[in-house]
């Protein structure tokens, strides 16, 4: 039987629909490939209250284990307002709407192209 490989736009997008299904806000998963060595993609999203983001993010743990995903560390803080997951080739940024104002990750990494991560539909 062949083992089931995800890359890591599969994690990316996998976290992406995860955030959704949990009503995260603003959800953009950026290409950084070309530009930097430490990740592949970032995964950002914007939780309306601490208790949503610690969900958000304890539902990513969970998911990612179940994909056997490696996790290198989680930083940060439901209550501060940002939370980092770091899976080596993706790294999911969950942020109060005030601390994605502040750390502005799309304009730091302007030059990333977003990914569609929305299935289609029709």
């Amino acid at each position: 039987m062949k083992e089931l490989t995800l890359t890591a736009r599969d994690v990316a997008v996998t976290c992406a629909r995860l955030c959704e299904e949990l009503k995260a806000e603003e959800i953009a998963i950026l290409d950084i490939r070309k530009l930097t060595q430490i990740a592949d993609f970032f995964v950002l999203a914007t939780g309306t209250s601490a208790r949503q983001l610690k969900a958000v993010a304890e539902r990513l743990r969970l998911a990612l284990k179940k994909l056997g995903a490696a996790k290198l560390g989680i930083e940060g803080d439901p209550a501060s307002g940002w939370l980092l997951l770091d899976y080596c080739d993706v790294v999911v940024h969950l942020f109060s709407a005030e601390a994605r104002v502040y750390y502005q990750l799309e304009m730091l990494w302007g030059d990333a192209p977003q990914v569609e991560w929305h299935e289609a539909t029709g």
